[in-house]
């Protein structure tokens, strides 16, 4: 009795209680024209009343549509992919679709991401959306004639899908060369294993590139995880003539921030120090970074644009488009120590 109390409202208790039919009830919450308005307010008073929710996946087969895409996040807790999947769920309602997403609880496995694709096509989204450089091509391969995918947030170098991502080049060119332009000659430059993350190692050889094309000096620092970040910045102050720490997000340069002053090393006077990022809490002007910020509500926006672009059908060549991002020249970089007279 107990368990036939809970169940929840279906379509014909929905029109038993308006006194209307169900193909009624179903015309009124498809929003169909045609029907009395005082038949309209009977079925959506009844369906308040009994608590009546709409069964999307079974709309979805009646009319072989779901309007909802799937997007496989790698770590939600992360604050980027909040930010982008923040993003791409305020252009898919925009453009009145709903978002499905599967994302790890901390990062997201390449069996897990594997597996997230496939519980999403089974849920009958309509496109997909990947926010995790995990997957390989070979994950795609498939699904890819069944379904439209993009990725959002890196680049598929191999052009085997579209992607939207932040133009990694001219945010550590940019940074490089403002560094240059203070003054600064030599340079310790935070540098990510590119199998952790692409982009960060993008930006980051960016950096390296035009500082040694600018004539400076870069100590590479190999930074494995956050734990080592302590024991490198003790390595870059046995250098003293290396004035300015380039870091590969706004995160590890605070983490290099508070290590430098817990050595009574000030920020900007006695060296100087860059992010990337320029989202959240950190690109607080309380704070003051310089950094490089990401443009994440333009790369969720466009991504989802990309993926109904080929929802509407025809042929669409696979594009890869880099988004330009914002400088910020924060309070974090000075003229190095020798050059102002200390």
């Amino acid at each position: 009795m107990e368990a036939a109390e809970s169940r929840q409202p279906t379509i014909f208790d929905v029109a038993a209680e308006a006194g209307v039919s169900k193909s009624m009830v179903s015309r009124v919450m498809r929003g169909e024209g045609g029907v009395r308005q005082e038949k309209v307010d009977r079925v959506l008073a009844a369906a308040e009343k009994l608590g009546y929710v709409p069964s999307a996946m079974a709309s979805g087969l009646a009319s072989k549509r779901t309007k909802t895409l799937g997007v496989v996040v790698r770590n939600a807790k992360l604050p980027f992919y909040g930010f982008l999947q923040g993003a791409m769920q305020k252009r898919a309602r925009e453009r009145g679709y709903q978002m499905v997403s599967i994302s790890g609880v901390e990062e997201l496995s390449a069996d897990d991401a594997r597996q997230a694709l496939r519980d999403l096509i089974a849920l009958r989204v309509e496109g997909l959306i990947v926010c995790s450089a995990m997957l390989a091509v070979e994950d795609f391969m498939p699904f890819i004639d069944r379904i439209p995918f993009v990725m959002a947030g890196h680049e598929d170098t191999t052009r085997t899908v579209s992607s939207v991502f932040c133009d990694e080049e001219d945010g550590g060119r940019r940074l490089a060369q403002y560094v240059h332009d203070f003054g600064h000659r030599e340079v310790a430059v935070f540098l990510v294993p590119r199998k952790y993350s692409v982009s960060q190692y993008g930006r980051g050889m960016a950096m390296i590139e035009l500082l040694g094309q600018l004539g400076i000096r870069v100590k590479v620092m190999d930074m494995k995880g956050a734990e080592e970040v302590g024991t490198l910045v003790d390595e870059v102050l046995c250098h003293p003539r290396i004035t300015a720490y380039m870091c590969p997000s706004d995160v590890v340069m605070l983490n290099v921030m508070d290590e430098l002053r817990r050595r009574d090393v000030s920020v900007p006077q006695d060296v100087s120090v860059t992010g990337y990022d320029g989202f959240g809490p950190l690109a607080s002007p309380y704070l003051g970074f310089t950094t490089y910020r990401q443009p994440l509500e333009e790369i969720g926006s466009r991504a989802v644009d990309l993926v109904l672009e080929r929802l509407d059908g025809g042929d669409h060549a696979v594009e890869a488009l880099p988004v330009k991002g914002e400088f910020i020249h924060g309070r974090t970089v000075a003229l190095p120590r020798w050059k102002d007279g200390r």
